[in-house]
């Protein structure tokens, strides 16, 4: 079989009619070159097939990169998963590159960015997918997995804990704990994580024959979910439990308890959901809903892995079980 030479600069040269120095400057960004000569030259490489040895570097390297979009890194749950994201794609041979932004964010923005630096594989946790985003990956051939959260709106791989059943286990466990005055934190309403968690557990509870007594918007943050308890536990009817819809938001209200001279579990049960390293601290001990951390990073670098056996418009939807983690605050 005869192997087939690539094109040299020294022929896009002789077909443009310039210097060689002409065609390294006219791939060189922000060199000085007449824009119609760097047109003509950059024109006649593409005729040609050729490809400057900068860009080809750069095609090797974009090659093994996967691209993460995280939009809440102040919740410990998220550099956590950073964290074992990071050390697994090092382990198949890639790497990560990460791009942070404020919660409820427009994605849009970040598209040229992304498509500029040409990964092989965009991962999206903790922000919302648009549409055009996904269309634009789909047309560049850029795989897209949603982690930790589902959109139902764009067609793309997802991997998830089970949030809804992970919302009726801490019903149930709050409920054969003895608790019926048992109250709700949420987090961002339009989001899955927050949707299926609230869910399941109001669900639950509806099937044992009780309801949510009261609820409190914590935004998934810390400071939001402290007022809300705090609101709550001076209420005229004050709730008995607490299922906060993720563990910052429990650490919060077991402070905000504190504050008014309550304990967990025996004035107050909470429980939580993550299981963020925090959870496990002496100070807090929180019974909690664990998301299999391991095992869904596992999952998105396999689908990541499979990107080039796998025809582009091809999905995957993995949803994973939690596992009720049971200390001290309920």
């Amino acid at each position: 079989m005869e192997s087939v030479l690539k094109p040299t600069a020294k022929q896009v040269a002789h077909e443009a009619g310039v210097s060689i120095a002409a065609v390294s400057r006219a791939f060189s960004p922000g060199s000085s070159i007449d824009p119609l000569k760097r047109q003509r030259i950059l024109q006649v490489a593409a005729q040609l097939g050729y490809s400057s040895p900068a860009r080809r570097t750069a095609e090797v390297i974009s090659a093994g990169t996967v691209t993460l979009v995280a939009g809440d890194l102040a919740n410990p749950f998220y550099p956590l998963v950073l964290d074992t994201l990071a050390k697994a794609l090092q382990a198949v041979g890639r790497q990560l590159l990460v791009y942070a932004i404020p919660p409820q964010a427009d994605m849009d923005q970040l598209t040229p960015q992304i498509l500029a630096a040409r990964p092989s594989a965009l991962v999206v946790t903790s922000a919302s997918l648009t549409s055009g985003m996904a269309n634009a990956c789909r047309q560049h051939g850029i795989r897209v997995v949603l982690l930790n959260r589902i959109q139902r709106n764009v067609r793309v791989n997802a991997v998830a804990c089970d949030n809804h059943a992970g919302g009726r286990d801490a019903a149930l466990f709050l409920l054969g704990r003895g608790r019926r005055r048992i109250g709700f934190i949420g987090g961002i309403s339009n989001t899955s994580t927050h949707r299926d968690r609230a869910e399941g557990f109001s669900e639950a509870l509806r099937e044992s024959g009780h309801s949510v007594l009261a609820e409190g918007n914590g935004e998934f943050t810390y400071r939001g979910s402290y007022g809300a308890v705090l609101s709550l536990l001076t209420a005229k009817n004050r709730p008995d439990a607490l299922f906060c819809c993720n563990d910052i938001m429990a650490l919060a209200a077991i402070d905000a308890a504190r504050e008014l001279g309550l304990s967990a579990p025996e004035d107050l049960s909470i429980v939580g959901f993550d299981d963020i390293p925090m959870a496990g601290w002496r100070s807090y001990r929180l019974t909690t809903i664990r998301q299999p951390i391991t095992r869904m990073i596992s999952e998105v670098v396999g689908l990541i892995q499979a990107s080039k056996t796998v025809l582009p418009d091809e999905t995957t939807t993995s949803i994973l079980p939690g596992k009720l983690i049971v200390r001290g605050s309920a």
